[in-house]
């Protein structure tokens, strides 16, 4: 345990990682601020110091991770002629369907507050599902300048069926479901490497 008035960094990311090891092991009935804390190894209010409820937790959560997927997924457009389309469009899409257990997703979505607050903060700005589908678009244009995708992709579409693909499976990832990565990548092969006008998007560059 933490030694009261002893600051403790990055706690917040602390708490979100207990409370997501929480959930694996015992599911959404156990989490409490008290099994959160206690996973943690902190004092038992240090979560309600932070947060205004365990509703806000969860969606300060939901919200962290998705955050740090978008700003894994602004790096992309950086890797354009780099192993291969597909490869990195898997890749990206895999990082935000494991941005998340799909119990956190459950838990947010049977606490309307929770969902409300993280309803809110998307529309006003947060890093979401709009993001990560903002840079794979303008890593598909880049690709699409280098020749490793016809003119005619329609690289918007495609960012959005991507993503939205992964939503769906992150909302429907309960105990049973198909593999979701084996899902997205015969997705991903339709969408870029079908045909045989996008055979460059299999291949690498060949550098100079």
């Amino acid at each position: 345990m933490s030694p009261r008035g002893v600051a403790i960094p990055d706690v917040r990311e602390r708490l979100f990682d207990a409370a997501e090891r929480v959930l694996a092991r015992e599911g959404p009935v156990a989490l409490t601020s008290r099994a959160i804390t206690g996973e943690a190894g902190c004092a038992k209010g240090l979560l309600h110091a932070h947060f205004d409820g365990l509703d806000e937790f969860v969606a300060e959560l939901v919200l962290n991770r998705f955050a740090r997927t978008a700003q894994q997924a602004e790096e992309l457009p950086g890797q354009a002629g780099r192993a291969t389309v597909a490869d990195n469009l898997a890749t990206a899409a895999l990082a935000l369907l494991n941005s998340l257990d799909p119990t956190v997703i459950g838990l947010a979505v049977t606490r309307p507050a929770a969902s409300l607050r993280i309803r809110q903060a998307l529309e006003a700005g947060a890093p979401g599902f709009t993001a990560i589908q903002d840079a794979i678009t303008a890593y598909l244009d880049a690709e699409q300048r280098l020749g490793r995708l016809t003119d005619g992709t329609d690289t918007a579409a495609v960012a959005l069926a991507l993503v939205g693909t992964a939503h769906h499976l992150l909302m429907t990832g309960w105990s049973g479901a198909p593999d979701p990565r084996e899902q997205t990548q015969r997705l991903v092969a339709l969408l870029v490497g079908a045909g045989p006008n996008n055979a460059a998007a299999t291949q690498d560059v060949p550098e100079k």
